[in-house]
């Protein structure tokens, strides 16, 4: 006699029928049953896996009962949904990736060298250390000489100066008549320039008489291109000019190794002329400015060149050896990152180039903590999981470690795109910039659909589309903010993408380490800038959009010009006028002050350019653009729009 669990159960009597409209549909038929049999697959078509307690159910007779609730979406969309997850879930098994070296005997030579010779961790924990400081010895000793300023004969010790220094300000920043911003003349500043200065460009619009200079390096003036027989020390530059980029555009140093020299104030000059020379193309000013420079010629210097190059060296050399060396992965992400970390902030890529090098240490040093355990966490995610039982060292030198450098000197890689800040208007103002955020986003877009792929083999797309799901509406939630705007900065663009790089493929390990190289870029040369900013601080010293005055009326002649004005509104806060002439502020009016006009003199026939704006105590809303009066008398009014 058969138990009770022996016994095939029967599935045609009526106490099934209850059953199936209690359950609200049918059962499946258990592995003794003489009834059709369901055989559940992760690649069936019309079949699905399902947790009722005897095993799966067809889809045709779930979708049939009473308890299925997506009855009124369409049966071919139902379907396409199906087969869309089935694809999304992979194939089964999954198709776990993992490099095959080339050559694995050459690859493996190196670490298997050690491992001979060296068997036990102890001794492999000497070695390393003796490599670091080998590394550090020389970086110091290479650094240690590159900061020392030397000395030019007559003039002393040069100072370090950055690449944006300047003798004027914008605005009125320099007072009435400039007087905030003497001497004029007769002073002289020894001077020491880093490299790669001509890289560096204003960001926001500079008002230049009628011109808006924008993404541009700033020199204004040089010698005129007519006279080739000058020398240095008649080239007469516009005293708001980067002083690095006058004397690169002047000759006196190179961009590529920066240098010494020395600058002499020249007082008032007329008429500065626009030349292309050594890479820089100055800006032209046909009027005159209070206060210029030029460069004295014929120096005698023991001044030290700009060593970022050499230290380059020193440093890629080091790593290089420790990628072919080294097995463990807790041994070789750890100790690159923090090489290249110090190589960006100290070297290629540092915050300012006119601290002294202890202030500079300790701002990286600070930089480099929370940098640390942010690293320490993708590591834990996406480094050490790609590079588990890693064998490709030749490889993984080339693809991880070289693409790691490609992105810590993005300031030198990726300086060639024409994309500064991603805002609408930095987009717009910048030439080129749609366009190569188009053939950017296409190519990232082409490298997701490739990590997608080999996501898919593995069987971890469904978790990592819910990964990059949560990422998008994160991002969402911050274009949302108010008053805040969302910007991705390089640190924040490498962590959004880190995770999808975790794949043991060829392409995973170039990806990933160019991120972790634009990780270490931002962190080091910018630190954790807020991902949301108040329009001000995107704006930085751009037009603040803010109400223009409104001229009324022009009176000239070729001796005098008089300007009349609305009062300026006091229920906006504003209580004064100031007047740029020729971009130097030389005249202000303030409520109480008699009539809302003044009349401007000259004694010759040179054009001049005024520009207005309304005041809060000292400090101007946004100036006008640049009215001209010619040398005949005549007036040229202003165009439309502010001007900074």
């Amino acid at each position: 006699m058969d138990s009770e669990h022996d016994r095939p159960q029967s599935h045609t009597g009526h106490g099934d029928l209850s059953r199936w409209e209690q359950d609200g549909g049918p059962e499946a038929s258990t592995s003794t049953s003489s009834t059709l049999q369901v055989r559940s697959r992760a690649g069936s078509t019309d079949l699905e896996d399902s947790h009722h307690p005897n095993g799966p159910i067809p889809v045709w007779l779930r979708e049939s009962s009473k308890s299925f609730h997506w009855k009124w979406v369409p049966y071919p969309v139902r379907h396409f949904a199906r087969a869309v997850a089935r694809w999304v879930e992979g194939p089964d098994p999954p198709q776990m990736q993992k490099i095959t070296p080339f050559f694995p005997t050459v690859q493996e030579a190196p670490v298997k060298l050690i491992a001979r010779y060296l068997p036990r961790p102890i001794h492999k924990a000497a070695l390393l250390t003796f490599f670091l400081f080998c590394w550090l010895l020389t970086f110091s000793l290479v650094l240690r000489r590159s900061s020392s300023a030397g000395n030019i004969q007559g003039y002393g010790r040069p100072q370090p100066i950055w690449c944006g220094a300047n003798y004027w300000s914008s605005g009125n920043s320099c007072g009435l008549n400039g007087n905030r911003c003497r001497p004029f003349d007769n002073a002289n500043l020894a001077f020491r320039c880093p490299a790669n200065c001509k890289a560096v460009h204003v960001l926001t619009p500079h008002a230049v008489g009628t011109q808006e200079i924008n993404y541009k390096p700033f020199v204004i003036g040089g010698p005129a291109e007519e006279e080739q027989a000058q020398t240095i020390a008649d080239y007469i530059y516009r005293s708001d000019s980067f002083v690095c980029q006058a004397a690169i555009h002047a000759g006196v140093i190179s961009n590529q190794k920066g240098g010494c020299g020395v600058v002499k104030l020249a007082g008032s000059h007329t008429n500065f002329t626009s030349t292309f020379r050594n890479g820089i193309e100055s800006i032209p000013f046909d009027a005159s400015f209070p206060k210029s420079f030029s460069f004295v010629s014929g120096l005698s210097s023991d001044c030290i060149k700009d060593l970022r190059w050499p230290l380059l060296a020193v440093t890629v050399i080091f790593t290089t050896i420790l990628s072919l060396c080294t097995a463990s992965t807790a041994v070789f992400f750890p100790t690159v990152f923090t090489l290249l970390f110090f190589h960006v902030g100290l070297v290629s890529d540092p915050p300012r180039t006119d601290s002294d090098y202890a202030s500079l240490s300790s701002l990286i040093i600070g930089r480099f903590l929370p940098a640390a355990f942010v690293a320490a966490v993708f590591y834990r995610y996406t480094v050490k999981p790609q590079q588990r039982d890693l064998h490709a060292y030749f490889e993984r030198t080339v693809l991880w470690l070289g693409g790691a450098w490609v992105g810590s000197l993005n300031n030198y890689t990726f300086s060639f795109i024409p994309i500064q800040r991603l805002t609408p208007s930095d987009l717009a103002a910048q030439p080129g910039a749609r366009l190569a955020l188009v053939i950017v986003v296409v190519l990232l877009l082409s490298i997701a659909l490739g990590q997608i792929y080999y996501l898919r083999l593995e069987g971890r797309l469904p978790k990592y589309l819910a990964i990059y799901a949560l990422f998008i509406s994160f991002l969402i939630v911050c274009v949302i903010v108010p008053s805040l705007n969302l910007r991705i900065h390089h640190y924040f663009l490498a962590l959004l993408l880190l995770p999808g790089t975790r794949l043991q493929t060829r392409p995973s390990l170039l990806y990933q380490g160019i991120l972790v190289g634009l990780f270490i870029n931002g962190t080091a040369r910018w630190g954790f800038d807020s991902i949301l900013q108040t329009t001000a601080a995107l704006r930085g010293d751009g037009p603040l959009n803010s109400l223009l005055p409104n001229i009324t009326a022009v009176a000239s002649t070729a001796s005098n010009i008089t300007f009349s004005w609305t009062l300026p509104p006091v229920t906006k806060g504003f209580d004064g006028i100031s007047v740029l002439v020729n971009d130097v502020e030389r005249h202000r009016w303030y409520h109480g002050e008699g009539e809302p006009e003044h009349t401007f003199y000259r004694t010759d026939t040179e054009k001049e350019y005024f520009r207005f704006a309304y005041m809060r105590g000292s400090s101007t809303a946004d100036f006008t653009k640049a009215g001209v009066w010619e040398g005949t008398g005549e007036w040229r009014k202003m165009e439309k729009g502010p001007s900074r």
